[in-house]
Parts: structure tokens; C-alpha cells; sequence
């Protein structure tokens, strides 16, 4: 078992959570508030981990990372789109300056 399973796993059952009646679950409940509810909730959890770096990370920012990288692939699975949709992102990525990279996406 690698660690991309448990991506893969996660996003399964975020998947049927989706199909769920919105009061089987906190994230059918999410999923049942729509896109508004969900993108705060990112927003939250990426503000929770600014501050938990800011506090020194550790533990803390890990947590915290973890809660981000869950409801933004609540996210990604409110769309349509899986782990592995990223991750074939950052492959394309991989190797290109970030400012070539960034020049590509302004032309």
C-alpha cells in the first residue's frame, strides 16, 4: 500500500459522501451547502495554517496542512476532479522554472 492510496482511498469516499443524504455525514452536509460553503471552509483551513506556520509549525502545521488538503479535495471532488488530476499537474510542472511556468500561464 502506498501513500497515493490513501488520496485515493479519501477521494472514494468523498465521492459517495457526495451521492449521501446531506445529514449522513459532515461532509454530505458540506457537499449539500454547496460551492460558497466549501470554498470558505478552505479558506479557514488555509488561514489555520498560515497562523499554525507562523506559531513555529511542527505538529501543529501538519495538522492543520491535513484538515486544508481534506476539504480542498472535498473541493476538487465537488467538481468533478480527483488527486490525481493535481497530481498530473505538479508532473507537468515538474522540472520548469516557476517563472518560466508562470510566463506560459500569462501568454
Amino acid at each position: 500500500m502506498t501513500q497515493i492510496d490513501i488520496l485515493q482511498r479519501l477521494a472514494a469516499t468523498l465521492a459517495q459522501r457526495k451521492q449521501a443524504a446531506p445529514t449522513a455525514s459532515y461532509v454530505s452536509g458540506l457537499y449539500a451547502k454547496g460551492t460558497d460553503a466549501i470554498c470558505k471552509k478552505v479558506a479557514e483551513e488555509a488561514a489555520e495554517t498560515i497562523m499554525a506556520a507562523k506559531d513555529g509549525g511542527g505538529e501543529h502545521l501538519v495538522y492543520e496542512v491535513a484538515d486544508l488538503w481534506f476539504h480542498s479535495m472535498i473541493l476538487l471532488t465537488h467538481f468533478g476532479l480527483s488527486p490525481e488530476d493535481v497530481l498530473r499537474e505538479l508532473e507537468r510542472r515538474e522540472g520548469v522554472s516557476g517563472i518560466e511556468e508562470k510566463k506560459a500561464r500569462q501568454a
